[in-house]
């Protein structure tokens, strides 16, 4: 946590996530607002004949940004795990950075929904969404066997 705005130092986080690493993911945080930034490498490329970005790249990225954003709401405590996540893939993604926002929609004691979107070059033409159901583990709960 963040002794000044008692707020989780969610980069930290993001680096903590060995795939999120390797994936160059980033968290852009303003006052109590983020933003996940996927930067462009060539690795992510999984058609090199547009060129455009990997399906499986996006849907992660789509994951982690809605799994930072309840972690940062949250604050401190185990990761929530994904139970299902719908990916929406509305257009190709370029080979350019890409940055995502989820909301949110729903959060009970053990299960919380979230919709996340992707975009690159313009937040109103987004390039796929997800919505997603996760646990949620209270601190204190015994970890499962």
């Amino acid at each position: 946590m963040s002794a000044e705005t008692n707020m989780p130092d969610i980069e930290a986080l993001m680096q903590a996530i060995p795939y999120a690493r390797w994936l160059g993911i980033t968290i852009d945080q303003r006052g109590n607002e983020i933003t996940t930034v996927l930067h462009f490498s060539q690795k992510l490329i999984g058609n090199p004949v547009l060129p455009a970005l990997h399906g499986g790249v996006i849907g992660a990225f789509l994951e982690t940004t809605a799994i930072a954003q309840l972690a940062f709401e949250a604050g401190a405590g185990p990761l929530p795990k994904p139970i299902g996540l719908t990916i929406d893939y509305l257009r190709s993604g370029k080979p350019v950075d890409t940055y995502g926002r989820a909301v949110i929609t729903k959060q009970g004691r053990r299960v919380a929904t979230v919709h996340a979107e992707a975009w690159q070059e313009d937040r109103a033409r987004p390039i796929a969404a997800a919505h997603g159901h996760f646990l949620l583990k209270a601190a204190d709960e015994p970890a499962e066997k």
